[in-house]
């Protein structure tokens, strides 16, 4: 395979990229940085933007395969920043494979696009994509997935990867954000502490990316289709957070507020900063009082009856993994 990875110098981007060479494929990554590691790797790296469509066009030919893991993450920020990489960006991709005559587009999406201000229990694929969002994040990634699920053609495969909260080595944004928040005595448990959340590992994530592309080359069974991906084992989030954190010899979380408190600070604080023009995210929105508060788990069992997806870390061994990552962090 001769494949294209969109982020390629990202945390799952760069797993992904990672394993495909691995295995002996022809891998090049593209990102806005030069990625000196995938260099040193053998990977060939080409700098660009996908908001730049003639620049993605010349990454995707000759190209079989496309990952496109390129993202503006988080929870808050301007609306047409999200829009324009999120969901122009993807544009931009989708234009770029046809053009060049790539047979398969693997995206990744995230569980966020069908997630309302209601909790999901065991929620499969069949969930619609909720009337209103709370967040640009959510919105800008459903749009681009509904591009990619239509682009889906026989001579275009396409697929949408939905992992939940990504974890592990290499995290640059969850866990090591829950660390130094509890370092500093300012984390704060959101609801009961019931709620149950999927998670996923960072190499089964990946390894859901891989299995698609190649079940897309023949018979194609997930062509066109979204998929959900986790451990397939939802944790209680906060004794998970709170596992982790006594492991690294951290503080343990001591203060609380009820999802119906924490969401009505959220909303008070959006308007204020909104209203200021604050362009530093918020302490709290209403988007992470939901996260944060409610249960997100889904059925994963699509995934494994179409390209065989099958969690091959366990929760227990990736916990185990990421508590020795952040110790030698020493955050």
């Amino acid at each position: 395979m001769r494949a294209l990875i969109t982020g390629g110098g990202g945390f799952l981007g760069g797993r992904i990229a990672r394993m495909l060479h691995e295995r002996g494929d022809e891998v090049t990554v593209f990102g806005r940085s030069a990625y000196a590691h995938m260099a040193a790797l053998g990977i060939r790296c080409v700098q660009g933007d996908v908001r730049d469509g003639e620049t993605v066009r010349r990454a995707c030919a000759g190209i079989d395969a496309v990952f496109h893991a390129a993202a503006l993450p988080g929870i808050w920020g301007p609306d047409d920043l999200y829009y324009q990489t999120n969901t122009v960006g993807t544009e931009n991709v989708i234009r770029a494979a046809q053009a060049c005559g790539v047979g398969r587009l693997i995206y990744t999406s995230s569980p966020s696009v069908v997630l309302g201000a209601a909790a999901v229990r065991g929620g499969n694929e069949s969930l619609p994509y909720p009337g209103r969002y709370l967040a640009p994040y959510p919105r800008t990634k459903a749009l681009a997935e509904r591009k990619v699920l239509a682009a889906s053609s026989g001579h275009l495969r396409t697929v949408a990867i939905r992992p939940h909260l990504i974890f592990g080595p290499g995290d640059p944004h969850l866990l090591p954000r829950i660390v130094a928040r509890a370092r500093r005595h300012r984390l704060v448990r959101i609801g009961n502490g019931e709620n149950l959340v999927d998670i996923t590992y960072i190499d089964n994530a990946a390894q859901a990316h891989v299995q698609a592309a190649d079940e897309l080359s023949s018979p194609g069974r997930c062509a066109g289709r979204a998929y959900f991906v986790s451990q397939g084992e939802p944790v209680k989030l906060w004794d998970w957070i709170g596992e982790v954190l006594a492991r690294i010899s951290a503080p343990p979380i001591r203060r609380r507020l009820s999802h119906r408190t924490a969401r009505c600070a959220g909303a008070c604080m959006e308007g204020l900063y909104r209203m200021l023009r604050i362009r530093a995210e918020p302490p709290m929105t209403r988007f992470l009082a939901d996260q944060l508060a409610h249960d997100h788990y889904f059925d994963i069992s699509a995934a494994r009856r179409d390209f065989g997806y099958t969690p091959v870390v366990s929760t227990a061994e990736a916990t185990d993994r990421l508590v020795e990552w952040l110790k030698a962090l020493n955050l």
